[in-house]
């Protein structure tokens, strides 16, 4: 998989500089006077957007080339994030007022949500053209890895720069783009329009697509689950203070990386498994993971039991990926990844606010309902497994 590895960095750049945000939103927040929603309301307003621009940006990469598309969205993403460094730097030093500053911070965000939106469907889309049904679970697995890769290191160089300056990683975030355009130009081959301009693209909820983008919105829907309730989890139910609470999370969400990391690379030396068998027993461990945090009653408990769950998760998402990339022809490659994508920003937006108020009603009631609905996908897998080998 070689001729992937500019591919591969390049998300793995996109994605840190997305999730060098994570590490500076509270203290920022903070820092300028805003509300603790001013902060969510930003982030809610990219997820948004990344959601309705998800499926045009990949139908644009069908109809004019996957790589103009990347390098486009990817120029616009490092300008974007430019733009939020430049904004919150003046912010923090002259008096702009509550409603300037968080609609400058909303629009500059919501930017990166919209050019981001390009990123994840040109990118699959992309392994679809190259790599046969036989091999694209394999081959989805490395973008995943790339992406692990990406949610670890971003937070992680975010939380260091931000001991100098708190825009710091802001600009960090803007040139990593940068630098995967540059890559890509010069690396990635040419790439040739997959479809004609007046080519009727797939539903959205097309029937090919129905246990894919379920698959999709489930498996993301419990990750920011996981994301949203643990911190929380550990003040209530394991009765932390409130930096021993961050250290557990931090921890847990740590062991989360590595095992996305490891299970995406393990996947990717089974290049004959069928992406139904990845899908299948990837949500019974998850839903394994998630049942356990129901019963811990102590830190490590809860670490091991995140790491269960994730291990789980590096097998569903790429099953999904290449379940949807199969699922249709050449032509709606980058439409079908746009659809995934667009249910992925879909979950973004709702699972936040679904988790929080389950975790009002019992702190164990969103791990529980997220271990039932993989057990839900694992039967659904299940079922198309059995229609796979049968049929």
């Amino acid at each position: 998989m070689t001729e992937l590895r500019p591919l591969l960095i390049a998300n793995a750049l996109c994605v840190s500089a997305m999730m060098a945000f994570v590490a500076v939103v509270g203290p920022l927040v903070r820092a300028l006077g805003l509300a603790e929603w001013h902060g969510g309301l930003a982030v809610t307003l990219a997820g948004v957007l990344w959601m309705l621009l998800a499926r045009p940006w990949g139908r644009a990469s069908d109809r004019y080339g996957r790589k103009p598309i990347l390098l486009l969205s990817m120029g616009g993403f490092a300008l974007a994030y430019l733009l939020l460094a430049v904004v919150l730097d003046i912010a923090l030093y002259l008096s702009l007022g509550v409603v300037v500053t968080v609609t400058l911070l909303s629009l500059s965000r919501s930017l990166i949500g919209a050019f981001y939106a390009a990123v994840p469907p040109a990118s699959a889309a992309l392994i679809a053209d190259r790599f046969p049904r036989e091999t694209r679970t394999s081959a989805m697995a490395s973008l995943g890895a790339a992406n692990a890769i990406g949610m670890v290191l971003g937070p992680l160089l975010g939380g260091m720069l931000a001991s100098w300056s708190l825009t710091l990683p802001l600009y960090m975030a803007a040139v990593l783009p940068l630098l995967a355009v540059v890559l890509l130009w010069r690396f990635l081959p040419a790439t040739e329009p997959r479809s004609a301009a007046s080519a009727a693209p797939p539903r959205l909820f097309d029937p090919r697509l129905r246990l894919p983008l379920a698959s999709a919105l489930l498996a993301m829907g419990t990750v920011v689950t996981a994301q949203t309730c643990i911190g929380f989890f550990a003040l209530d139910r394991l009765n932390l203070d409130g930096a021993s609470a961050a250290r557990v999370a931090g921890s847990a969400m740590a062991c989360v990386g590595v095992m996305l990391i490891a299970v995406q690379v393990a996947v990717m030396r089974f290049r004959s498994v069928a992406p139904e068998v990845w899908l299948t027993s990837g949500a019974l461990v998850a839903a394994t993971g998630f049942g356990a945090v129901t019963q811990v009653s102590a830190s490590l408990g809860l670490i091991v039991s995140y790491g269960i769950a994730a291990a789980g998760m590096g097998l569903v998402f790429p099953a999904f990926q290449a379940l949807a990339a199969n699922a249709v022809s050449a032509t709606e490659q980058g439409h079908a990844a746009g659809s995934v994508s667009a249910v992925q920003g879909l979950a973004i937006v709702i699972a936040p606010l679904a988790s929080a108020a389950l975790y009002g009603m019992n702190p164990t009631l969103p791990y529980g309902v997220c271990a039932v609905l993989l057990l839900v996908l694992a039967l659904s897998g299940g079922l198309a497994m059995r229609r796979r080998f049968s049929g």
